[in-house]
C-alpha cells in the first residue's frame, strides 16, 4: 500500500520542523543550523537523508545523544586549518559558524580544512561540499560513523557507512558537480525504510547477525551492512575513517556510540578540504562544464548537474510522508 502524501510549503517545513527542535530542548542556533541541512537535502540533494532522518536527531535530542545546547569551540592549530569540538552537538553547527573563515582561508592559502570532533552523525554530505561549490571551492567532506558495516561478508562491523562527498562548481545557470555516495552497498536509513516498509532489499547489501548474506531488511538491521565493490569499498571506508576520525580526534567507529540508540553522544568525525581551483585556472568552471558536456553526450551521468537550484521561496512546496509529518508534529506537542 503506497504510504499516504502531504504538501506543505518550505515556510510550513521550516516552522514545523524549528519548533520540533526547540521543544526537545535544542538552542535555536542549533534548530536553525539542522533544519536549513534537512531541507537542503530534501530540495536539493539526497532525500532520503533529509526529513526522515530528521526523526533520528529528535529522538537523540531527547535521549541524550545530542546536547543540544552545545556550542562548538574552535581553534586555529594552523593557518589553513579550523579543528572543531562539536561538544556533544550537532556536526552541521560548528561548520555552519566556521563556514565564512573557511571559505576566506581557502581562498588566501589555496586549501583550507575544517575537521571536527565530537559530534553527531554529520548527515546528508553533500550539504557540506554543495555549499562550498556555491562559492567557487572544489571540495571534499568524509564523516564517520559507529560500527555498522563490515569489511567483507561473514566480518563483524568494522566501519560506518563511511560516506564520502566531493563538490565542484559550474557556472550558473548549471548546479554544481556533487557526488555524495557511502562506502557501503546502501546507507543504513534504506535500511531502515525496507524494514519498516516490510520489503526485501537487494542481495549485497548486508548480512544477518551470524555474517550470511541476507535480503530480510529486519535481520540486517540486527547483522552489518556491506561495502560497496567488495575489498575496494573497504578501503574506501578505512581512507575514510583515517580522514574524518583521526584526522579530528574523534572515535574510531569500533569505539564510537551508536546513533540511534544509548544516552552519549558518539562521538564521531567530520573533515572538508576546501581548494581554490581560480589560484591556478580562474576559467575552472566553464573548463569543466564543457568538459562535463562531452561525457555527457557520451553517456556519462553527471551527479548533481543540470539547471541550478535557487534558495528555497518559503512558498515553494515539499513533499513529505503523512505519517512522518505527524511524527515530527508529535515532537512538536510533546
Amino acid at each position: 500500500m503506497a504510504e499516504e502524501k502531504a504538501r506543505l510549503s518550505v515556510a510550513e517545513i521550516r516552522n514545523i520542523a524549528a519548533d520540533a527542535c526547540l521543544a526537545c530542548g535544542a538552542s535555536a542556533a542549533t534548530a536553525k543550523s539542522l533544519v536549513e541541512a534537512t531541507l537542503s537535502a530534501a530540495l536539493r540533494g539526497r532525500p532520503e537523508v533529509g526529513l526522515p532522518h530528521f526523526i533520528d536527531y529528535l529522538r537523540s535530542f531527547v535521549e541524550g545523544r545530542i546536547d543540544g545546547k552545545a556550542q562548538p569551540r574552535m581553534q586555529h592549530p594552523l593557518p589553513a586549518f579550523i579543528h572543531s569540538d562539536a561538544k556533544g552537538g550537532i556536526a552541521q553547527l560548528g561548520f555552519d559558524l566556521a563556514f565564512e573563515d573557511l571559505v576566506k582561508r581557502a581562498r588566501t592559502f589555496g586549501v583550507a580544512i575544517f575537521s571536527q570532533r565530537n559530534s553527531y552523525t554529520a548527515g546528508e554530505l553533500g550539504y557540506y561540499v554543495r555549499r562550498l561549490a556555491v562559492e567557487g571551492l572544489v571540495s571534499m567532506a568524509v564523516a564517520n560513523a559507529h560500527a555498522l558495516m563490515a569489511a567483507a561478508a561473514g566480518g563483524k562491523p568494522v566501519f560506518g557507512t563511511n560516506p564520502l562527498a566531493f563538490g565542484a562548481p559550474l557556472p550558473a545557470p548549471q548546479a554544481p558537480l556533487i557526488i555524495d555516495q557511502a562506502a557501503s552497498a546502501t546507507a543504513f536509513v534504506n535500511i531502515v525504510r525496507a524494514a519498516a516498509d516490510n520489503v526485501a532489499i537487494p542481495e549485497g547489501w548486508a548480512t544477518d547477525e551470524a555474517g550470511a548474506v541476507t535480503t530480510d531488511p529486519a535481520k540486517a538491521i540486527l547483522g552489518a551492512l556491506l561495502p560497496f565493490g567488495g575489498y575496494k569499498g573497504a578501503n574506501i571506508a578505512l581512507l575514510v575513517e583515517v580522514l574524518s576520525a583521526g584526522l579530528s580526534g574523534a572515535a574510531w567507529s569500533l569505539d564510537a556510540g551508536n546513533f540511534r540508540s544509548g544516552n552519549e553522544p558518539p562521538n564521531v568525525g567530520l573533515t572538508v578540504i576546501a581548494i581554490a581551483p581560480a589560484a591556478v585556472d580562474p576559467s575552472f568552471a566553464l573548463r569543466s562544464a564543457d568538459h562535463f558536456g562531452r561525457l555527457q553526450e557520451l553517456g556519462v551521468h553527471i551527479p548533481g548537474s543540470g539547471s541550478a537550484v535557487e534558495a528555497p521561496n518559503d512558498a515553494d512546496e515539499i513533499e513529505i510522508d503523512a505519517r512522518l509529518l505527524e511524527e515530527i508534529r508529535g515532537f512538536r506537542s510533546g
